[in-house]
Protein backbone atom coordinates (compact mmCIF):
# COMPACT_ATOMS: atom_id res chain seq x y z
CA UNK A 1 0.00 0.00 0.00
CA UNK A 2 1.14 3.55 -0.48
CA UNK A 3 1.82 6.03 1.59
CA UNK A 4 3.36 9.15 2.64
CA UNK A 5 2.73 8.83 6.08
CA UNK A 6 5.72 10.30 7.85
CA UNK A 7 8.12 7.28 9.79
CA UNK A 8 8.93 7.00 13.13
CA UNK A 9 12.49 8.10 14.22
CA UNK A 10 14.41 4.42 14.32
CA UNK A 11 15.37 5.10 18.21
CA UNK A 12 11.63 5.77 19.47
CA UNK A 13 10.97 2.28 20.09
CA UNK A 14 8.40 3.79 22.49
CA UNK A 15 5.92 5.52 20.78
CA UNK A 16 5.86 2.21 18.08
CA UNK A 17 4.37 -0.02 21.06
CA UNK A 18 0.76 -0.31 20.36
CA UNK A 19 -1.19 0.25 24.01
CA UNK A 20 -1.41 -2.77 25.07
CA UNK A 21 1.84 -3.50 24.93
CA UNK A 22 2.85 0.06 26.35
CA UNK A 23 0.64 -0.26 29.22
CA UNK A 24 2.58 -3.73 29.81
CA UNK A 25 6.05 -2.17 29.63
CA UNK A 26 4.98 0.56 32.00
CA UNK A 27 3.63 -1.69 34.63
CA UNK A 28 6.45 -4.31 34.12
CA UNK A 29 8.67 -1.51 34.72
CA UNK A 30 10.61 -2.11 31.33
CA UNK A 31 9.79 1.71 30.99
CA UNK A 32 8.98 4.57 32.60
CA UNK A 33 5.89 7.02 32.70
CA UNK A 34 8.61 9.71 32.23
CA UNK A 35 10.38 8.02 29.46
CA UNK A 36 6.81 7.60 27.89
CA UNK A 37 5.89 11.53 28.57
CA UNK A 38 9.76 12.02 26.65
CA UNK A 39 9.04 9.77 24.00
CA UNK A 40 5.66 11.05 22.84
CA UNK A 41 6.33 14.87 23.62
CA UNK A 42 8.98 14.63 21.28
CA UNK A 43 6.91 12.53 18.67
CA UNK A 44 4.47 15.49 18.96
CA UNK A 45 7.28 18.33 18.92
CA UNK A 46 8.16 16.58 15.72
CA UNK A 47 5.47 15.66 13.63
CA UNK A 48 2.50 17.91 14.92
CA UNK A 49 3.43 21.07 13.39
CA UNK A 50 2.80 19.38 9.79
CA UNK A 51 -0.64 18.33 10.54
CA UNK A 52 -2.01 20.22 13.41
CA UNK A 53 -3.85 17.59 15.32
CA UNK A 54 -3.13 18.38 19.03
CA UNK A 55 -3.58 21.93 20.43
CA UNK A 56 -3.45 23.35 23.89
CA UNK A 57 -0.86 21.63 24.49
CA UNK A 58 0.58 21.71 28.32
CA UNK A 59 4.28 22.63 29.16
CA UNK A 60 6.53 19.90 29.09
CA UNK A 61 7.82 20.48 32.11
CA UNK A 62 4.37 19.87 33.68
CA UNK A 63 3.95 17.01 32.13
CA UNK A 64 7.49 15.22 32.81
CA UNK A 65 6.51 16.35 36.47
CA UNK A 66 3.15 14.61 36.31
CA UNK A 67 4.66 11.58 34.77
CA UNK A 68 7.33 11.56 37.51
CA UNK A 69 4.61 11.34 40.52
CA UNK A 70 3.04 8.56 38.21
CA UNK A 71 6.37 6.29 38.67
CA UNK A 72 6.53 7.29 42.14
CA UNK A 73 2.59 5.79 42.57
CA UNK A 74 3.91 2.10 40.71
CA UNK A 75 6.96 2.35 43.20
CA UNK A 76 4.49 2.65 45.84
CA UNK A 77 2.29 -0.35 44.30
CA UNK A 78 -0.13 2.46 43.87
CA UNK A 79 -1.87 0.94 39.83
CA UNK A 80 -4.26 3.16 38.81
CA UNK A 81 -5.21 1.17 35.77
CA UNK A 82 -4.18 -0.11 32.44
CA UNK A 83 -3.28 3.62 30.50
CA UNK A 84 -1.07 4.72 34.03
CA UNK A 85 1.16 6.91 31.96
CA UNK A 86 -0.42 7.60 29.32
CA UNK A 87 -0.42 10.78 27.53
CA UNK A 88 -3.68 11.38 26.57
CA UNK A 89 -4.89 14.15 24.19
CA UNK A 90 -8.90 14.75 24.37
CA UNK A 91 -11.34 15.62 22.01
CA UNK A 92 -12.07 19.27 22.21
CA UNK A 93 -15.35 18.84 22.37
CA UNK A 94 -15.33 17.01 26.18
CA UNK A 95 -14.38 18.47 29.08
CA UNK A 96 -10.82 17.89 30.90
CA UNK A 97 -10.96 20.16 34.47
CA UNK A 98 -8.47 22.96 33.85
CA UNK A 99 -8.70 22.84 30.27
CA UNK A 100 -10.64 25.47 28.29
CA UNK A 101 -13.37 23.40 25.92
CA UNK A 102 -12.81 25.41 22.93
CA UNK A 103 -15.41 23.21 20.56
CA UNK A 104 -13.41 25.35 17.83
CA UNK A 105 -15.49 28.34 18.52
CA UNK A 106 -14.61 30.33 22.02
CA UNK A 107 -12.30 32.64 21.47
CA UNK A 108 -11.36 36.53 21.81
CA UNK A 109 -14.52 38.64 22.85
CA UNK A 110 -16.31 34.68 23.23
CA UNK A 111 -13.71 33.75 25.71
CA UNK A 112 -14.48 30.84 27.55
CA UNK A 113 -12.97 29.83 31.45
CA UNK A 114 -11.18 26.59 31.77
CA UNK A 115 -13.90 23.48 32.52
CA UNK A 116 -14.06 22.72 36.43
CA UNK A 117 -14.77 19.06 35.71
CA UNK A 118 -14.13 16.53 33.59
CA UNK A 119 -16.93 14.92 30.86
CA UNK A 120 -17.73 11.35 32.30
CA UNK A 121 -15.65 9.26 30.02
CA UNK A 122 -12.75 11.92 30.66
CA UNK A 123 -13.08 11.48 34.36
CA UNK A 124 -12.54 6.99 33.33
CA UNK A 125 -9.49 8.03 31.36
CA UNK A 126 -8.05 10.03 33.91
CA UNK A 127 -8.84 6.90 36.53
CA UNK A 128 -7.72 4.83 34.33
CA UNK A 129 -4.24 6.78 34.93
CA UNK A 130 -4.07 9.12 31.65
CA UNK A 131 -1.93 12.14 31.73
CA UNK A 132 -3.96 14.78 30.05
CA UNK A 133 -1.77 16.15 27.68
CA UNK A 134 -3.62 18.89 25.54
CA UNK A 135 -6.82 18.79 23.30
CA UNK A 136 -7.15 17.14 19.86
CA UNK A 137 -8.70 19.44 16.62
CA UNK A 138 -12.44 19.63 15.95
CA UNK A 139 -14.33 21.37 13.30
CA UNK A 140 -16.13 24.56 14.54
CA UNK A 141 -19.14 22.46 17.14
CA UNK A 142 -18.04 19.32 15.44
CA UNK A 143 -19.72 20.26 12.43
CA UNK A 144 -19.01 18.68 9.07
CA UNK A 145 -16.11 16.17 8.55
CA UNK A 146 -13.44 18.47 8.13
CA UNK A 147 -11.49 19.57 11.32
CA UNK A 148 -11.11 23.21 10.61
CA UNK A 149 -11.70 26.31 12.88
CA UNK A 150 -10.93 30.29 13.33
CA UNK A 151 -8.69 29.31 16.76
CA UNK A 152 -6.34 26.83 15.51
CA UNK A 153 -6.42 26.03 12.16
CA UNK A 154 -6.90 22.93 10.18
CA UNK A 155 -5.61 19.52 10.72
CA UNK A 156 -3.78 17.86 7.88
CA UNK A 157 -4.51 14.13 6.93
CA UNK A 158 -1.63 11.79 8.09
CA UNK A 159 -0.91 10.83 4.71
CA UNK A 160 -1.06 13.89 3.34
CA UNK A 161 -0.93 16.92 5.29
CA UNK A 162 -2.40 18.89 2.46
CA UNK A 163 -5.24 17.13 2.37
CA UNK A 164 -8.90 16.92 5.22
CA UNK A 165 -8.03 15.07 7.80
CA UNK A 166 -11.68 14.34 8.04
CA UNK A 167 -13.98 14.90 11.65
CA UNK A 168 -15.08 15.92 13.71
CA UNK A 169 -12.99 13.59 15.54
CA UNK A 170 -9.77 14.71 12.63
CA UNK A 171 -6.97 15.81 15.32
CA UNK A 172 -8.04 12.54 17.26
CA UNK A 173 -7.68 10.49 14.29
CA UNK A 174 -4.43 11.89 12.75
CA UNK A 175 -2.77 12.06 16.43
CA UNK A 176 -3.17 8.06 16.52
CA UNK A 177 -2.53 7.64 12.81
CA UNK A 178 1.16 9.60 13.83
CA UNK A 179 1.59 7.94 16.97
CA UNK A 180 1.33 11.46 19.05
CA UNK A 181 -0.82 9.52 21.38
CA UNK A 182 -1.65 5.66 21.81
CA UNK A 183 -5.36 6.16 21.88
CA UNK A 184 -7.62 8.70 21.62
CA UNK A 185 -11.19 9.27 22.36
CA UNK A 186 -13.78 11.23 19.67
CA UNK A 187 -17.23 11.38 19.67
CA UNK A 188 -19.91 10.64 16.58
CA UNK A 189 -23.27 12.33 15.75
CA UNK A 190 -22.67 11.89 11.16
CA UNK A 191 -19.74 9.72 11.06
CA UNK A 192 -17.34 11.78 13.28
CA UNK A 193 -15.71 8.73 14.84
CA UNK A 194 -15.68 6.97 11.16
CA UNK A 195 -14.89 9.30 8.75
CA UNK A 196 -11.61 10.40 10.10
CA UNK A 197 -10.79 6.94 11.06
CA UNK A 198 -11.49 5.84 7.59
CA UNK A 199 -9.04 8.77 5.94
CA UNK A 200 -6.22 7.94 8.59
CA UNK A 201 -5.86 4.18 8.18
CA UNK A 202 -7.06 3.68 12.14
CA UNK A 203 -10.41 2.07 13.65
CA UNK A 204 -12.65 3.97 15.04
CA UNK A 205 -15.84 2.85 16.47
CA UNK A 206 -19.58 4.19 16.91
CA UNK A 207 -20.51 2.45 20.43
CA UNK A 208 -24.35 1.26 20.58
CA UNK A 209 -26.25 4.77 21.99
CA UNK A 210 -25.92 4.95 25.78
CA UNK A 211 -22.85 2.00 26.02
CA UNK A 212 -20.31 5.40 26.96
CA UNK A 213 -22.76 7.71 28.74
CA UNK A 214 -22.48 11.81 27.98
CA UNK A 215 -23.80 14.20 30.73
CA UNK A 216 -25.17 17.39 28.80
CA UNK A 217 -27.93 19.78 28.98
CA UNK A 218 -30.34 17.79 27.55
CA UNK A 219 -29.99 13.14 28.91
CA UNK A 220 -33.15 12.41 27.56
CA UNK A 221 -33.46 13.55 24.18
CA UNK A 222 -30.21 14.11 22.52
CA UNK A 223 -29.85 10.15 20.78
CA UNK A 224 -27.40 11.07 18.34
CA UNK A 225 -23.73 12.21 19.20
CA UNK A 226 -22.08 9.13 21.46
CA UNK A 227 -18.25 9.64 22.58
CA UNK A 228 -16.17 6.72 21.45
CA UNK A 229 -12.94 5.22 21.02
CA UNK A 230 -10.00 5.44 18.29
CA UNK A 231 -6.87 2.78 18.20
CA UNK A 232 -4.77 1.30 16.03
CA UNK A 233 -5.36 -2.39 16.90
CA UNK A 234 -8.60 -4.13 17.97
CA UNK A 235 -7.03 -5.00 21.18
CA UNK A 236 -6.24 -1.05 21.87
CA UNK A 237 -10.16 -0.16 20.93
CA UNK A 238 -11.78 -2.96 22.89
CA UNK A 239 -9.35 -1.71 26.33
CA UNK A 240 -10.24 2.05 25.46
CA UNK A 241 -14.04 1.57 24.85
CA UNK A 242 -14.27 -0.77 28.30
CA UNK A 243 -13.07 2.13 30.12
CA UNK A 244 -15.41 5.00 28.76
CA UNK A 245 -18.03 2.62 29.04
CA UNK A 246 -20.75 1.66 32.30
CA UNK A 247 -23.80 3.04 33.13
CA UNK A 248 -24.45 6.34 34.91
CA UNK A 249 -27.08 7.38 37.32
CA UNK A 250 -26.50 11.48 35.69
CA UNK A 251 -27.16 9.63 32.29
CA UNK A 252 -30.27 7.58 32.97
CA UNK A 253 -30.39 5.73 29.27
CA UNK A 254 -27.10 4.43 29.72
CA UNK A 255 -26.30 1.11 29.35
CA UNK A 256 -26.02 -0.90 32.70
CA UNK A 257 -24.41 -4.08 31.49
CA UNK A 258 -20.58 -4.46 29.92
CA UNK A 259 -22.10 -6.08 27.14
CA UNK A 260 -19.26 -8.82 27.55
CA UNK A 261 -17.07 -6.41 26.32
CA UNK A 262 -14.39 -8.24 28.38
CA UNK A 263 -14.60 -11.38 26.37
CA UNK A 264 -11.85 -12.61 24.32
CA UNK A 265 -11.29 -11.25 20.77
CA UNK A 266 -11.04 -14.43 18.94
CA UNK A 267 -13.94 -15.64 17.21
CA UNK A 268 -15.13 -18.44 14.41
CA UNK A 269 -16.78 -16.06 12.02
CA UNK A 270 -17.74 -19.32 9.69
CA UNK A 271 -21.56 -19.12 10.52
CA UNK A 272 -21.33 -15.21 10.08
CA UNK A 273 -23.28 -13.69 7.27
CA UNK A 274 -22.50 -9.92 6.16
CA UNK A 275 -24.77 -7.84 3.42
CA UNK A 276 -22.84 -5.40 0.88
CA UNK A 277 -25.22 -2.04 0.83
CA UNK A 278 -22.08 -0.25 -1.35
CA UNK A 279 -24.12 2.95 -3.00
CA UNK A 280 -27.51 1.58 -2.36
CA UNK A 281 -27.85 0.64 -5.56
CA UNK A 282 -26.86 3.90 -7.09
CA UNK A 283 -28.86 6.38 -4.80
CA UNK A 284 -25.59 7.41 -3.46
CA UNK A 285 -22.70 8.97 -5.64
CA UNK A 286 -19.26 7.54 -5.11
CA UNK A 287 -15.96 9.40 -5.84
CA UNK A 288 -14.21 7.19 -8.74
CA UNK A 289 -12.53 4.70 -7.10
CA UNK A 290 -14.66 4.47 -3.69
CA UNK A 291 -16.95 1.13 -4.65
CA UNK A 292 -13.70 -0.17 -6.45
CA UNK A 293 -11.61 -0.18 -2.97
CA UNK A 294 -14.03 -0.87 -0.89
CA UNK A 295 -15.25 -3.98 -2.36
CA UNK A 296 -11.68 -5.10 -2.77
CA UNK A 297 -11.82 -5.55 0.93
CA UNK A 298 -14.61 -7.86 1.01
CA UNK A 299 -12.29 -10.44 0.64
CA UNK A 300 -11.40 -10.19 3.88
CA UNK A 301 -14.51 -11.31 5.08
CA UNK A 302 -14.63 -13.97 2.92
CA UNK A 303 -11.04 -15.05 4.18
CA UNK A 304 -12.60 -15.34 7.80
CA UNK A 305 -15.06 -17.53 6.48
CA UNK A 306 -17.83 -14.78 6.32
CA UNK A 307 -20.99 -15.76 3.79
CA UNK A 308 -21.03 -12.10 1.90
CA UNK A 309 -24.54 -11.39 0.14
CA UNK A 310 -25.47 -8.06 -1.75
CA UNK A 311 -28.33 -5.64 -1.55
CA UNK A 312 -28.93 -2.50 -3.63
CA UNK A 313 -31.09 0.05 -1.56
CA UNK A 314 -32.24 -0.07 2.06
CA UNK A 315 -34.65 -1.90 3.42
CA UNK A 316 -38.13 -0.95 3.37
CA UNK A 317 -40.87 -1.44 5.70
CA UNK A 318 -44.81 -0.08 6.80
CA UNK A 319 -43.79 3.63 7.31
CA UNK A 320 -40.23 3.38 6.04
CA UNK A 321 -39.91 3.83 2.37
CA UNK A 322 -35.96 3.17 2.16
CA UNK A 323 -33.46 5.40 0.15
CA UNK A 324 -36.10 7.74 -0.54
CA UNK A 325 -37.16 8.36 2.69
CA UNK A 326 -33.54 8.50 4.24
CA UNK A 327 -32.21 12.10 3.88
CA UNK A 328 -35.86 13.96 4.35
CA UNK A 329 -35.75 11.90 7.86
CA UNK A 330 -31.83 13.09 8.43
CA UNK A 331 -32.91 16.85 7.80
CA UNK A 332 -35.65 16.58 10.21
CA UNK A 333 -33.37 14.77 12.76
CA UNK A 334 -30.34 16.88 12.23
CA UNK A 335 -31.81 20.18 12.14
CA UNK A 336 -33.62 19.61 15.01
CA UNK A 337 -31.01 18.32 17.84
CA UNK A 338 -27.72 20.45 16.07
CA UNK A 339 -30.11 23.56 15.13
CA UNK A 340 -31.84 23.51 18.85
CA UNK A 341 -28.37 23.17 20.71
CA UNK A 342 -27.04 26.26 18.77
CA UNK A 343 -29.86 28.39 18.79
CA UNK A 344 -28.64 30.52 21.50
CA UNK A 345 -25.84 31.32 19.78
CA UNK A 346 -27.80 32.18 16.54
CA UNK A 347 -30.23 34.35 18.63
CA UNK A 348 -27.50 36.70 19.86
CA UNK A 349 -26.89 38.95 16.78
CA UNK A 350 -23.32 39.48 17.67
CA UNK A 351 -22.35 35.57 18.56
CA UNK A 352 -24.80 34.51 14.81
CA UNK A 353 -22.30 36.59 13.13
CA UNK A 354 -18.91 34.44 14.45
CA UNK A 355 -20.57 31.51 13.38
CA UNK A 356 -19.57 29.66 10.53
CA UNK A 357 -22.16 28.89 7.49
CA UNK A 358 -22.63 25.27 9.21
CA UNK A 359 -23.71 26.30 11.98
CA UNK A 360 -26.23 28.87 10.92
CA UNK A 361 -27.42 26.60 8.39
CA UNK A 362 -28.74 24.01 10.96
CA UNK A 363 -30.55 26.46 13.54
CA UNK A 364 -31.91 28.59 9.78
CA UNK A 365 -33.46 24.93 9.09
CA UNK A 366 -34.74 24.57 12.23
CA UNK A 367 -36.57 27.64 12.72
CA UNK A 368 -37.17 29.09 8.75
CA UNK A 369 -36.83 26.36 6.61
CA UNK A 370 -34.20 24.86 4.40
CA UNK A 371 -34.22 23.15 0.71
CA UNK A 372 -37.80 23.97 0.35
CA UNK A 373 -38.80 22.80 3.42
CA UNK A 374 -40.97 24.99 6.42
CA UNK A 375 -39.38 25.48 10.06
CA UNK A 376 -39.59 21.92 11.88
CA UNK A 377 -42.42 21.91 14.67
CA UNK A 378 -43.26 19.61 17.02
CA UNK A 379 -45.62 17.32 15.05
CA UNK A 380 -42.65 17.00 12.59
CA UNK A 381 -40.76 16.06 15.12
CA UNK A 382 -42.97 13.40 16.12
CA UNK A 383 -43.27 12.03 12.58
CA UNK A 384 -40.04 11.87 11.90
CA UNK A 385 -39.44 9.64 14.90
CA UNK A 386 -42.30 7.41 13.71
CA UNK A 387 -40.27 7.26 10.28
CA UNK A 388 -37.08 6.58 12.60
CA UNK A 389 -38.80 3.63 14.56
CA UNK A 390 -40.09 2.59 11.03
CA UNK A 391 -36.36 2.34 10.16
CA UNK A 392 -35.11 0.80 12.92
CA UNK A 393 -37.75 -1.77 12.45
CA UNK A 394 -36.94 -2.45 8.98
CA UNK A 395 -33.39 -2.90 9.77
CA UNK A 396 -34.44 -5.32 12.48
CA UNK A 397 -35.55 -7.71 9.60
CA UNK A 398 -32.47 -7.65 8.23
CA UNK A 399 -30.30 -8.13 11.16
CA UNK A 400 -32.46 -11.83 11.55
CA UNK A 401 -30.60 -12.74 8.54
CA UNK A 402 -27.18 -10.97 8.71
CA UNK A 403 -25.44 -10.51 11.57
CA UNK A 404 -22.78 -7.14 10.03
CA UNK A 405 -24.28 -4.73 7.00
CA UNK A 406 -21.60 -3.24 5.37
CA UNK A 407 -21.08 0.12 3.43
CA UNK A 408 -18.03 2.52 2.78
CA UNK A 409 -17.08 4.70 5.27
CA UNK A 410 -17.26 7.83 2.98
CA UNK A 411 -18.31 9.07 -0.32
CA UNK A 412 -14.90 10.52 -1.26
CA UNK A 413 -11.28 10.17 -0.68
CA UNK A 414 -9.95 12.99 1.60
CA UNK A 415 -10.04 16.35 -0.11
CA UNK A 416 -8.08 19.36 -0.66
CA UNK A 417 -7.10 21.47 2.88
CA UNK A 418 -8.45 24.47 1.75
CA UNK A 419 -12.01 23.50 0.85
CA UNK A 420 -14.59 23.90 2.98
CA UNK A 421 -16.20 20.44 1.70
CA UNK A 422 -17.49 18.95 -1.82
CA UNK A 423 -19.91 20.81 -3.36
CA UNK A 424 -20.13 17.43 -6.20
CA UNK A 425 -19.57 14.26 -6.28
CA UNK A 426 -19.40 12.23 -9.35
CA UNK A 427 -21.41 14.96 -10.96
CA UNK A 428 -24.18 15.63 -8.46
CA UNK A 429 -24.44 18.35 -6.63
CA UNK A 430 -24.62 18.54 -2.86
CA UNK A 431 -27.19 20.41 -1.44
CA UNK A 432 -25.40 20.94 1.93
CA UNK A 433 -22.55 21.17 3.93
CA UNK A 434 -22.82 17.47 4.83
CA UNK A 435 -24.99 16.01 2.23
CA UNK A 436 -21.51 14.01 1.00
CA UNK A 437 -21.60 12.35 4.42
CA UNK A 438 -25.23 10.47 3.64
CA UNK A 439 -23.82 7.13 4.44
CA UNK A 440 -22.87 7.57 7.92
CA UNK A 441 -26.62 8.83 8.80
CA UNK A 442 -27.69 5.32 8.75
CA UNK A 443 -26.14 4.02 11.85
CA UNK A 444 -26.54 7.36 13.63
CA UNK A 445 -30.31 6.95 13.00
CA UNK A 446 -30.18 3.36 13.70
CA UNK A 447 -28.73 4.23 17.24
CA UNK A 448 -26.74 0.88 16.45
CA UNK A 449 -22.76 0.23 16.63
CA UNK A 450 -20.73 0.56 13.59
CA UNK A 451 -17.07 0.48 12.94
CA UNK A 452 -14.63 1.84 10.67
CA UNK A 453 -12.23 -0.84 9.12
CA UNK A 454 -9.21 0.01 7.08
CA UNK A 455 -9.97 -0.83 3.32
CA UNK A 456 -6.24 0.13 2.12
CA UNK A 457 -5.22 3.29 -0.18
CA UNK A 458 -6.07 4.56 -4.13
CA UNK A 459 -3.06 5.64 -6.44
CA UNK A 460 -2.51 8.73 -4.34
CA UNK A 461 -1.76 7.06 -1.10
CA UNK A 462 -5.22 8.60 0.33
CA UNK A 463 -6.95 5.77 2.52
CA UNK A 464 -10.05 4.87 2.68
CA UNK A 465 -12.50 2.56 5.00
CA UNK A 466 -15.49 0.32 5.29
CA UNK A 467 -18.23 0.88 8.35
CA UNK A 468 -19.66 -2.18 9.72
CA UNK A 469 -22.97 -2.10 10.97
CA UNK A 470 -23.91 -4.23 13.87
CA UNK A 471 -27.62 -5.36 16.09
CA UNK A 472 -28.32 -2.73 19.17
CA UNK A 473 -25.74 -3.43 21.87
CA UNK A 474 -23.15 -5.84 19.86
CA UNK A 475 -20.25 -3.95 20.36
CA UNK A 476 -18.48 -6.72 20.88
CA UNK A 477 -19.38 -8.21 17.34
CA UNK A 478 -17.50 -5.34 15.68
CA UNK A 479 -14.86 -5.41 17.73
CA UNK A 480 -14.30 -9.07 17.30
CA UNK A 481 -14.56 -8.73 13.66
CA UNK A 482 -11.58 -5.88 13.75
CA UNK A 483 -9.78 -8.33 15.55
CA UNK A 484 -10.17 -11.51 13.03
CA UNK A 485 -10.11 -8.06 10.14
CA UNK A 486 -6.63 -7.23 11.39
CA UNK A 487 -5.25 -10.35 11.09
CA UNK A 488 -5.92 -11.29 7.42
CA UNK A 489 -3.40 -10.36 4.89
CA UNK A 490 -5.78 -10.05 2.01
CA UNK A 491 -2.62 -11.06 -0.66
CA UNK A 492 -2.67 -14.54 0.90
CA UNK A 493 -5.03 -14.87 3.64
CA UNK A 494 -2.46 -15.50 6.27
CA UNK A 495 -2.33 -14.38 9.06
CA UNK A 496 -0.07 -10.77 10.18
CA UNK A 497 0.60 -10.09 13.66
CA UNK A 498 -0.93 -6.41 13.39
CA UNK A 499 -3.04 -4.42 11.73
Amino acid sequence: MKSSQPTLPVGNEIVRLDASDLSAAIHDRQVSCEEVMNAYLDRIESVNPSVNAIVSLRPRQELVQEAQEHDKLLADGQDMGWMHGFPHAVKDTADVAGFKTTRGFFRGEFDILAAQSDSIHVARIRDAGAIFVGKTNVPEFGLGSHTYNEIFGATGNAYDPSRSAGGSSGGAAVAVALHMVPVADGSDFMGSLRNPAAWNNILGLRPSFGRVPAKGPDVFVQQAGVPGPMARTATDLSMLLQTMSGYDPRTPLSIDSDGGLASTLERDFSRARAVWMGDLGGYLPMESGVLDLCESSLQIFEALGIKMDSQHGLPKAFGFNGNEDLWPLWLTFRHWLAGSQLYPLYYNPVTRAALKPEARYEVEGLVDGTDGRPPIGALDVYEASVKRTAMYNAFLTLFDTYDFIVLPSVQVFPFDIEMDWPTSIDGRAMSSYHRWMEVATIATLLGVPAISLPAGFNSEGLPMGIQVLARSHADLDLLQLAHGFGSVDTRSGEGLTRM
